[in-house]
């Protein structure tokens, strides 16, 4: 799995101009999930997600994660993120998971995410999406779980 993860003020996302989602403080998470990802690559990504050290301490250190600072997320599916540019410039999406099997396992991460944060919002799979943030420091990471298997 991959996604982006924006440490955020605030963020929505509409679909045909009607918000769909929207949140606080917290976290924008853009996934996507690829052709290779099972199990643990979804729990990966829940623990790392939420257990980002992104939020700042009274000290003023990134130290405090969404959990941590009762946090907000905000899940959007993105299969661009498994673009490959390499060869011409026509991204190949060839390694992104085929829609019904990759809409599964973002609903498992969204439900393993509620579990762990007071809320969790998403925008529509598949949709046509407008997303509006503000990125709060700015503060964005990107994430790939099989970067470290």
């Amino acid at each position: 799995m991959r996604s982006v993860v924006q440490r955020v003020q605030r963020a929505s996302v509409k679909v045909d101009g009607a918000t769909v989602g929207a949140i606080d403080r917290g976290l924008l998470v853009l996934l996507a999930a690829g052709v290779e990802d099972e199990g643990k690559d979804l729990e990966w990504m829940v623990d790392k997600v939420t257990g980002l050290r992104i939020f700042e301490d009274e000290q003023g250190k990134m130290n405090r994660s969404v959990v941590d600072v009762d946090g907000e997320l905000l899940v959007i599916s993105q299969f661009t993120l498994f673009g490959d540019c390499r060869r011409g410039k026509r991204p190949s999406f060839t390694h992104a998971m085929p829609p019904e099997a990759a809409e599964r396992l973002l609903e498992e991460f969204v439900r393993s995410c509620r579990r762990l944060v007071r809320k969790v919002e998403t925008g529509s799979f598949g949709a046509m999406m407008d997303v509006d943030l503000v990125n709060y420091g700015p503060v964005t990471i990107m994430l790939d779980s099989k970067k470290l298997f």
